[in-house]
């Protein structure tokens, strides 16, 4: 969601005027869009700000601002810490940022300006997308829950939710451009319709992206396992256009952490889900978010969290140590973890999540998948040359294009799985098909590829890089 926010202040930018500056040319305007929802995130931004104090004394005319989370939070503290940046503003208003810089350069003075209530909904705000064939579309912004950890509420604000025709409006003229895939973002889109009444908006909105004609892939993200109804499954399920994938975040296994969490389902309510998804999507790729050393977690609860991963045979984790972040419940609560148990608890369960990963990659051996061709995700492999893309269920796979069959980002390839490893799959037999869309004519066309004379339309061999 922040990627798509930092999409959306590129193209407010763009649509006052500025330009993007090509790498290693010194920019007029740098934006930090920050996340806060971890401590690091706040180490980081000052650090990076302390970087570039030289260079804006170089350069008296660049200007600094910083937006996202950790501004909303923080505010005034930015400035005075790094009296060098120019503006700082909140969630709640992306779309000031020209109008802050303007005046910043006017007053010769920081501009602070931090909304406390959402101005316009940001999916109304131009948008420099990065990609052609594969579009992020906010269905909701803001959350309506509680959680302990977690300050995102207090910085997002309430759930609002936006109106399924204008969601349905922005899909089909983001086909119309080019994109095959869009991944429907929101805190929490279970309960997307909550708003104007209708519990079953969800379900609903998703059998609705069923029928938009050129639209081949429909992810989501994040479901909570509280809201997550029937409904949905039987959507995805019978929806062909809706990926066999599900991000859905555990958090724990303990029901005594979850209960301090403040996370309204158990173990036994989370695992029904996984096993009902399985039931209806027998090859649906299942990954979650884990959190340890939440205050007063016991080692039993700990070996809670390992139980519910071996059964749910998780096709992949973002595991995390618990982050203390002021203002939230749980800042204050008793039994905080000492880091070397933290610590000693999040190797052992990165451990179990590889391995079972790797395992679950492994009886791919041999399969035949359908993969989405992509830029920027894989690692550079200059002797096999591999390309890079997304299956169905979302795994990465590195394949090998046949010197040939020129693959372009946005095409679709069927490859089979020659080799496996706990985060990505591998097909070094090069494309059983290749098939040439929409989205990779528009790829070449944003990036200005020549169309070579003599051989298959397209772009030389796709070389990811790191």
């Amino acid at each position: 969601m922040n990627a798509h926010d930092s999409e959306r202040l590129a193209g407010t930018l763009q649509d006052a005027g500025y330009v993007e500056v090509d790498e290693g040319q010194t920019p007029d305007v740098i934006v930090f869009n920050t996340c806060a929802v971890r401590e690091n995130a706040e180490g980081k931004l000052y650090g990076n700000l302390g970087h570039l104090r030289p260079v804006k004394e170089r350069n008296p005319g660049m200007q600094i601002a910083v937006g996202g989370c950790l501004a909303q939070k923080d505010r005034g503290e930015i400035v005075r810490r790094a009296p060098w940046v120019d503006v700082v503003f909140g969630t709640h208003n992306l779309g000031s940022l020209p109008v802050l810089l303007e005046r910043a350069r006017i007053r010769r003075e920081a501009q602070v300006e931090i909304k406390e209530a959402l101005e316009t909904f940001p999916s109304t705000l131009p948008t420099r997308r990065e990609s052609p064939y594969a579009a992020w579309v906010s269905i909701s912004v803001g959350c309506n829950n509680t959680c302990t950890f977690c300050i995102v509420p207090s910085l997002r604000g309430r759930e609002r939710d936006r109106r399924p025709g204008e969601i349905l409006a922005e899909i089909r003229t983001l086909v119309a451009e080019g994109a095959i895939e869009v991944t429907l973002l929101g805190q929490n889109v279970n309960s997307y319709g909550v708003e104007f009444g209708d519990r079953q908006a969800f379900s609903q909105l998703l059998r609705v992206c069923g029928e938009v004609e050129g639209l081949e892939r429909v992810r989501f993200t994040s479901p909570h396992p509280r809201d997550f109804t029937d409904d949905v499954i039987a959507a995805m399920a019978e929806t062909p256009n809706v990926m066999p994938q599900l991000h859905m975040p555990l958090q724990s296994g303990s029901d005594a952490v979850l209960r301090g969490m403040r996370r309204s389902y158990r173990q036994e309510r989370y695992l029904g889900i996984i096993r009902r998804v399985r039931e209806a999507i027998p090859d649906a790729a299942i990954t979650t978010d884990i959190i340890v050393g939440f205050p007063g977690e016991t080692e039993e609860d700990f070996q809670q969290t390992l139980h519910v991963v071996r059964e749910a045979r998780f096709a992949g984790a973002f595991t995390f140590r618990y982050s203390k972040r002021p203002g939230t419940p749980a800042a204050d609560l008793p039994g905080q973890v000492p880091k070397e148990v933290v610590q000693d608890r999040y190797e052992r369960l990165a451990a179990l999540v590889e391995e079972i990963s790797w395992t679950e990659n492994r009886k791919l051996l041999g399969a035949e998948l359908e993969v989405l061709a992509s830029e920027g995700e894989g690692r550079k492999d200059e002797i096999t040359r591999r390309a890079t893309g997304r299956a169905r269920d979302n795994r990465l796979v590195h394949f090998a294009p046949d010197g040939l069959r020129l693959v372009r980002p946005g095409d679709v390839v069927t490859v089979r799985v020659t080799g496996a490893a706990p985060h990505h799959l591998v097909a070094d037999d090069g494309p059983l098909n290749v098939r040439r869309t929409r989205a990779g004519d528009a790829w070449e066309e944003r990036n200005g590829v020549a169309r070579p004379s003599g051989v298959m339309l397209g772009m030389p061999t796709v070389t990811p890089s790191a």
